[in-house]
């Protein structure tokens, strides 16, 4: 017997040679197919998908090959002697094929044992990245739309927010001009009031000064009369005079009494000068008072006016502050809200990225399985294929049915499933 050797998908099998040189017809399959000779049963199985162990003799051969998946392969050749020849051998030869029957069906019990793990670890993959509960994207859709309605009110409460700030600021320039010019027309009407009063008082103390004016030059006119009428006299008593002695009462002194008048008309009026300077003085004094102390309110109107645009500086930088803060807290909110639904479309674009990940390994698994089944399918067929050629032997007297009732297992009692390549070293 020759050693195992690995075919190509394949089995052929060379008819025997007896003394004569005859050599008889033979029929040759490959990839489940059958090989018979006249002098000897021949069965070859094999998956196409490896090589088997293939066997010849010198006598009369029964032969089976198993072909595993994906590279490796198991296989058996034993020899029986047929027509009666080599019967000593048929103990040995059965041993043999029991013992390598025996290694396959330990090899199918160790491909369905890692078959039924590889299920368990699919489904537990399945269960933990397929698609469940856990993957409902609903949650951050809501979120996403609700944190767009939030993003949409701030945006509309913004809006609001300049508007009433542009409004306050027009307000503001309005008022503002209304208070300067109000401020401006009072102080204007402040002015004229007061040099309305200075100029009734100046006017009536001019009609006084005029009336005392014209009196006075009435009664010097009315004096200047009178002293021409008594010099008029005078003079025509001198002119007249005649020397007369008499013995009379001494005469009136005429220079004197003028002297007398000539100084009380004087006196009166220094009098009435000094009189007349006093009152100006103390008009003029009142009025300069009176001009102090609108002076002294028109600075305090200045002072009040200067202190009034203080605090409207002070309110245009609070609302220029306020604005600031407002365009700083909608900057940093725009900002927050655009970092979050950043967030969120990387975390969609992750999970969407995700689905598709299993979507094509859930469709390369599906091949694989659909692969993995052609392939068990295949194996089934063979394992038909090689029972019914043991079935159909129990026909033949002798050693065959030795062979099928201490070598054939029930191999239909569980199916055979390969989801992976196993390598046989």
């Amino acid at each position: 017997m020759k050693g195992p050797s690995f075919g190509g998908g394949s089995t052929r099998l060379s008819s025997v040679h007896f003394g004569g040189g005859y050599r008889a017809p033979s029929i040759h399959g490959g990839a489940g197919g059958l090989s018979l000779s006249s002098s000897r049963y021949v069965s070859g199985v094999s998956s196409g998908f490896g090589g088997g162990y293939g066997g010849s003799s010198y006598c009369s051969s029964f032969g089976g090959g198993f072909g595993g998946g994906f590279g490796g392969g198991l296989g058996g050749s034993f020899t029986v002697a047929g027509d009666g020849l080599l019967a000593g051998g048929e103990k040995e030869t059965m041993q043999n094929l029991n013992d390598r029957l025996a290694a396959y069906l330990e090899k199918v019990r160790a491909l369905e044992e890692a078959n039924t793990e590889l299920e368990v670890k699919i489904r537990e993959r399945y269960k933990k990245q397929g698609p469940g509960p856990q993957q409902d994207y609903s949650g951050y859709f809501r979120t996403i739309e609700d944190l767009r309605n939030k993003i949409l009110a701030a945006t509309m409460d913004n809006a609001n927010s300049i508007l009433q700030i542009d409004n306050a600021r027009l307000a503001a320039d309005d008022f503002r001009t209304k208070y300067t010019e109000q401020a401006l027309r009072m102080n204007v009407e402040s002015d004229i009031n007061g040099l309305r009063r200075v100029l009734d008082e100046l006017t009536l103390a001019r009609a006084d000064l005029e009336m005392q004016i014209e009196n006075l030059n009435e009664e010097v006119a009315y004096l200047k009369k009178n002293h021409e009428e008594e010099m008029n006299i005078l003079r025509s008593q001198i002119g007249g005079e005649i020397s007369v002695e008499m013995d009379a009462a001494p005469g009136v002194d005429l220079t004197k009494i003028l002297a007398e008048m000539r100084e009380q008309y004087e006196n009166l009026a220094e009098k009435n000068r000094k009189d007349a300077e006093q009152w100006f003085f103390t008009k003029t004094e009142e009025l300069n008072r009176e001009v102090a102390t609108n002076t002294e309110q028109l600075q305090s109107s200045k002072t009040e006016i200067t202190e009034l645009r203080r605090t409207v500086q002070g309110l245009e930088i609070d609302l220029q502050a306020q604005l600031t803060a407002l365009e700083g807290t909608l900057a940093d909110t725009e900002a927050r809200y655009g970092a979050q639904l950043a967030q969120l479309q990387a975390l969609i674009s992750s999970v969407e990225e995700q689905l598709a990940e299993l979507r094509c390994d859930m469709e390369r698994q599906n091949n694989e399985y659909k692969i993995l089944l052609d392939v068990k399918t295949r194996l089934e067929q063979e394992i038909a294929t090689y029972r019914r050629l043991l079935e159909g032997e129990e026909s033949q007297p002798g050693p065959q049915e030795a062979i099928q009732s201490s070598c054939v297992p029930d191999c239909s009692s569980r199916p055979l499933q390969f989801l992976f390549p196993c390598r046989q070293n």
